[in-house]
Order: structure tokens, then C-alpha cells, then sequence
């Protein structure tokens, strides 16, 4: 593991989505971190989330219909995470026995808590600057879409 992802997860051994989420919920700050592979995104809240939902479910499939995916989407981008990175970030084991299923790789975990890191700290850094004058600025809720003028 190279030293700045060792340090990395280490220092964000504790922080998990929840906490980040209870960080963003309320807040007019939503920060959307993408790690790329070429043109590929390697990471994102999006792959970031179906991995917490792969580690808690222990199925590719049933994460994805928990977090309202298709099942090909799902497996699109488990397939794009594992030839992304170096190693692979989920592991299947099929067949019908007791064993199968998947699961997230130590890698994979490593590379999650790392990125869930990431999050928190930017979101950490870029909230004093929403105090003002953005946030007095800031409508709770966007107005109703103008209608079309009619001919």
C-alpha cells in the first residue's frame, strides 16, 4: 500500500458515509469528488456509496436494488472500480454454495475509507466559506420553473 493511502486510511479509519452525510445534511453544500482513471471515473459518490452497500449487503445485486439501480448499472460499475484500480475493489464468489456472493476487498476498503476521508475534509475546508455572503444569498428552495409563454 503506497505510504499516502496507508497514512490516509489510517487517519480516516473512524469516518464512514454516516458521518459524513450528518456533516452535508442541512447544508446547501453538496461537494462531489471524482477520482479518474483516463476518462474513467475510478471513484465517485456514487461507486463510494454502492461499496457501503455491497460491504453491508454482501450481494453486487441486492446493493444495487437498494440504492435504485439497474443491475446492469451495477455491475458497470463494479467492473469499472475493479479495472481501475490496481487491485480489485470487490470480489465475487459464485456458485450456490454458503460462501457466495461478493465482498469488498481489503483494497477496497482502504480506498473507500480514504476517499470518504477526502469528502469530509473537503467539505470541512469549503464550509466557512458558505457563511457569507453566499449562504444569506442562497434561496432555501428553488422558485417554480416559469412556464412556457403561451402563443
Amino acid at each position: 500500500m503506497p505510504l499516502r493511502l496507508a497514512a490516509m486510511t489510517a487517519w480516516a479509519g473512524a469516518i464512514t458515509s454516516a458521518i459524513v452525510a450528518a456533516m452535508m445534511e442541512g447544508s446547501p453544500i453538496k461537494i462531489k469528488i471524482q477520482l479518474f482513471c483516463g476518462d474513467e471515473i475510478a471513484m465517485g459518490p456514487g461507486k463510494a456509496d454502492l461499496l457501503d452497500a455491497i460491504r453491508e449487503l454482501g450481494s453486487i445485486s441486492a446493493a444495487g436494488r437498494a440504492l435504485g439501480m439497474s443491475y446492469r448499472r451495477t455491475w458497470l460499475l463494479v467492473d469499472a472500480m475493479n479495472r481501475c484500480w490496481r487491485e480489485k475493489l470487490v470480489e465475487t464468489v459464485p456458485g450456490g454454495g454458503r460462501e457466495r456472493g461478493a465482498h469488498v476487498t481489503q483494497k477496497g476498503e482502504a480506498v473507500l475509507s480514504a476517499y470518504r476521508a477526502m469528502q469530509a475534509a473537503a467539505s470541512a475546508a469549503v464550509a466557512p466559506q458558505m457563511e457569507d455572503p453566499l449562504q444569506s444569498l442562497l434561496r432555501t428552495e428553488p422558485l417554480p420553473q416559469a412556464s412556457p409563454a403561451s402563443s
